[in-house]
């Protein structure tokens, strides 16, 4: 697969520039994405990533590298174009997630996915924290937006860090637990912990929607799969999560390939947490 280095945070919601003020919606994260579009439109990759990236916030170049480190050194760009359609925000307001696809306009055209996660700062703004793109053909289809706000505002008392580092560990509990099925029953497992509307980003190919159809996919073309966890954080409000890591996937063509991904997870009404959105890019060795 064709790998391209450069991917963009991008938002379709028309807003002032640089309204990036963190409210506890959706609304609000998609502001801060739109403005940082502006940003790289009318000032250039270098100062909109300087601007919008959190100090310790990772780009996947196709590696992890620092995002603010990583544009200082790239010359600027300005020939992108970007349409979100998948947005959410936890319902403390700490933590959202963005996706959609991109293009590059260069002499050959590039085209893409992307999932970004986003975090409240301590001046009450967003900045996003992970960046992760797939390369694609150009996209046959448009996807229906899917931006929800979220159902309450729940704002938990102060925890110590000893609680927050314990009910962090549920959601690398629960990795885990993927994981050990994923070798027990192969790709189908991951059935069990999709959302019955989950998104599958994987590059060369367009977003897969439904848990039916990712499962179709991962049968089709997934022999074995191992995932191996990086990190993973939880929103305050223990509705959302996500994790990135390394996954080794052997196709069913004979053929081993490694991946970064990112996987947004939502707690369910039951107390467990599925899978609901994931995106992978072909990791460098």
């Amino acid at each position: 697969m064709k790998k391209i280095l450069f991917t963009v945070l991008i938002a379709s919601v028309g807003v002032g520039a640089y309204a990036q003020k963190a409210d506890g919606s959706t609304k609000s994260l998609l502001a801060a994405e739109k403005a940082f579009a502006t940003s790289a439109v009318k000032d250039g990759t270098k100062e909109a990533f300087a601007k919008f990236a959190a100090p310790d916030a990772l780009a996947f170049r196709p590696n992890p590298v620092n995002a603010r480190k990583y544009y200082e050194s790239q010359p600027d760009m300005k020939n992108i174009d970007w349409s979100a359609d998948f947005a959410r925000v936890s319902r403390s307001g700490d933590l959202g997630f963005t996706s959609g696809t991109f293009v590059v306009d260069d002499t050959n055209k590039a085209y893409g996915h992307y999932l970004t996660v986003w975090r409240k700062n301590k001046n009450g703004n967003w900045e996003f924290i992970l960046d992760l793109g797939a390369d694609t053909n150009k996209p046959l289809k448009k996807l229906a937006t899917s931006f929800v706000e979220p159902k309450d505002h729940y704002a938990p008392k102060l925890a110590t860090e000893k609680d927050l580092k314990v009910s962090r560990e549920i959601i690398n509990t629960t990795e885990k637990t993927l994981n050990t099925t994923l070798k027990s029953y192969g790709p189908s497992a991951f059935a069990g912990f999709l959302n019955k509307d989950a998104r599958l980003l994987f590059p060369g190919t367009e977003a897969i929607v439904g848990k039916e159809n990712i499962t179709a996919f991962n049968n089709r073309m997934i022999d074995k799969i191992n995932l191996k966890t990086t990190a993973f954080d939880k929103a305050l409000g223990a509705d959302f999560a996500y994790t990135y890591g390394l996954a080794t996937i052997d196709y069913k063509t004979d053929l081993r390939e490694t991946f970064h991904y990112i996987f947004v997870w939502e707690r369910q009404a039951d107390g467990n947490w599925n899978i609901m959105s994931q995106i992978f890019t072909l990791a460098e060795r």
